[in-house]
């Protein structure tokens, strides 16, 4: 499976080839085009029951499209919002990643919800992480650009939580106060996650959250308001 990341890290698009019996999975509707001789199924990956807990506890589609190809040929990929797309291969590795972040994978990869805790919860990421492991290939995208950070044993850094995009397994993390409750309240940044290494964490540059409390307050008011 070849690859390439086009038009970033402002309007990515993945551009993956198959060659003959080749499949790659991906979220409903993430898919822009496809050559002749690539077939796209729907299916509920895993069964009814890891399709429930993707939709309502990952913030995941339900339905999985996968994308075969019968002859050599080429499937796109791209976000729903303007950002980057970053491809990483897992070798029997293990990733956690924002729920909205995760665009497309090969069919042999495992993505599962993980109980994350009330940790999850205030960290933004929901009850549930997505959990990705196993060996292949792994598309993820962003609001912005994707900045990678490494980490080494015991060194912590700290991430807004409207930023966070995956994780490595190897690291821990924990949700603070960014200080007093003052400035939770009035500093923007509120809560925070504090991520100990070793291992890499994946950050995004634009943050939907800021976004849309800067966007709302500008919508046109309705006649009745």
């Amino acid at each position: 499976m070849e690859h390439e990341i086009l038009y970033g890290p402002s309007y990515s698009l993945a551009r993956v080839k198959l060659e003959a019996g080749e499949e790659i999975s991906a979220e409903a509707g993430a898919m822009v085009s496809m050559s002749s001789g690539i077939e796209m199924q729907t299916a509920i990956k895993g069964g009814v029951f890891s399709g429930l807990k993707r939709k309502l506890l990952g913030g995941e589609s339900f339905f999985i499209n996968t994308f075969r190809a019968s002859a050599q040929g080429e499937v796109t990929f791209a976000p729903p919002l303007p950002g980057d797309i970053i491809h990483l291969e897992l070798s029997g590795t293990t990733l956690f990643v924002q729920s909205s972040s995760y665009l497309a994978s090969s069919p042999q990869l495992t993505v599962d919800t993980k109980w994350a805790g009330a940790k999850g919860f205030f960290a933004k990421e929901g009850l549930f992480l997505l959990k990705a492991s196993g060996r292949g290939h792994l598309f993820l995208s962003s609001y912005g650009a994707i900045h990678e950070v490494s980490l080494g044993a015991g060194e912590s850094y700290t991430v807004d939580n409207g930023h966070m995009v995956a994780f490595d397994e190897s690291v821990s993390y924990r949700v603070q106060r960014v200080g007093g409750l003052k400035s939770t309240l009035f500093s923007g940044e509120g809560l925070v996650c504090v991520f100990t290494g070793p291992g890499r964490v994946f950050l995004q540059t634009r943050s939907e959250d800021a976004f849309l409390s800067w966007l709302v307050p500008h919508l046109p008011k309705g006649s009745g308001d």
